[in-house]
């Protein structure tokens, strides 16, 4: 008898882009060899979501047209929120950048946001875009149920700096992304981030994505 598939955890990332010049770059960085999760491949910041994301001050609220492309793919607006959350907080977390803007800092801060919260900043969830899902295949061991985010990396503050969960952490072109050695959903992402940049406004238009798998098939759903 097939075992019963593992109920996939609730994740997101969020790819910081940039316009230098002509060129557009994004921020990526490769996964330590110990990770049981995608080892040594190339991914953005992100992570599950932690109880605390739905409830951390935040200073600005997603916008609405946002919350509205959340709704397509999350069960409530308190889920959308945290989900907005830990996308900010992961990356504040992996690579030391903060999308946040001026709050009265609280009193008491929660260890995840010290260095965050404590400097008077919270998370700017008006600054996000939501670009993509994706969800691991049934016969993974270990699943997530990922939304992808995109923002403005000039919107944010601080000093790249690496945690050590990602290592070779760079701004490559959207070209040199997709050169790298990406698993497949990577590069689907990194394709609807171009797009993303390129057509704003045809891609808020559209259904969110779904990156998934039809037994072991990949499947592109809404695209």
């Amino acid at each position: 008898m097939a075992a019963k598939p593992v109920r996939p955890r609730d994740a997101a990332s969020l790819i910081l882009y940039r316009h230098r010049g002509k060129r557009t770059e994004i921020l990526i960085g490769r996964r330590h060899a110990s990770h049981s999760f995608m080892p040594q491949r190339w991914v953005f910041p992100g992570g599950r979501v932690d109880p605390g994301d739905s409830r951390v001050m935040t200073a600005t609220p997603l916008r609405a047209d946002v919350a509205q492309r959340l709704a397509q793919c999350t069960p409530s607006p308190t889920r959308a929120r945290a989900l907005a959350v830990a996308a900010v907080r992961e990356t504040f977390e992996e690579v030391g950048l903060l999308l946040g803007k001026p709050v009265e800092a609280p009193k008491d801060v929660p260890k995840d946001w010290i260095g965050f919260l404590d400097r008077g900043l919270a998370p700017a969830l008006d600054e996000l875009e939501l670009v993509m899902r994706a969800i691991t295949p049934t016969y993974s061991p270990k699943r997530f149920d990922a939304r992808f985010f995109i923002a403005n990396a000039d919107k944010a503050e601080g000093k790249l700096a690496g945690s050590g969960e990602l290592e070779e952490i760079q701004w490559v072109s959207i070209e040199e992304a997709i050169a790298l050695p990406l698993a497949d959903v990577t590069e689907a992402v990194v394709r609807q981030v171009q797009r993303a940049i390129l057509h704003p406004e045809r891609v808020k238009a559209d259904p969110v994505p779904l990156y998934c798998y039809r037994g072991r098939t990949r499947v592109i759903r809404g695209n």
